[in-house]
């Protein structure tokens, strides 16, 4: 049987090239799934990985769509080798029935772990530069020194409920106990 893998990273990619090559290539069944190649806890291609056969074919559109690992592709082509599964990366024109497709095989499979590192590369740079620049990432705080003034003003006077100074400073309940229990309203 000829079974083919698909795989993108992100919901918001598309599968829909991967499958219409798979599907030109008439493969019997097809997986896919939408998870990072980095993550063991593929459930498609786990399933896949269990269906397979002595003498069966799995066919990817390219090499990094079956994992971005080096060692984790090694280990999964070595294991169909064992077990005398073919394998098939359509653009890379890897078919790992014979030599010249193993070789081309473990060299794709170094460059798809060297462009992984470089992203990640790039990532940590990229957020190390806007660290230096004084800009941290993650959500804005929704208690600003105004809402803060506020709040304190609040505090002494008891005539509003909790649901009521909220709604006056603009705060859910959780920020309002938040700020409450921290330091910054006791100063």
């Amino acid at each position: 049987m000829i079974f083919g893998y698909a795989r993108v990273s992100k919901n918001e990619q598309s599968l829909d090239i991967q499958l219409e090559k798979l599907k030109n290539y008439d493969c019997d069944e097809i997986y896919q799934e939408k998870i990072s190649g980095i993550r063991e806890d593929r459930s498609e291609l786990n399933k896949l990985l269990e269906r397979l056969r002595k003498g069966d074919k799995i066919v990817v559109q390219r090499l990094d769509r079956l994992g971005r690992r080096m060692s984790k592709l090694i280990e999964l082509i070595n294991n169909f080798k064992e077990k005398e599964i073919e394998f098939v990366a359509l653009e890379n024109n890897i078919d790992t029935t014979n030599p010249i497709g193993m070789l081309l095989f473990s060299i794709c499979a170094a460059f798809s772990e060297m462009e992984r590192n470089l992203i990640t590369e790039r990532v940590k740079a990229g957020l190390h530069a806007a660290h230096k620049k004084g800009r941290k990432g993650g959500r804005p705080k929704s208690i600003t020194k105004d809402k803060l003034k506020t709040l304190k003003s609040l505090m002494k006077n008891n005539d509003f409920s909790v649901s009521k100074k909220c709604k006056m400073i603009g705060i859910s309940r959780s920020v309002y106990y938040r700020t409450i229990n921290s330091a910054i309203i006791k100063s």
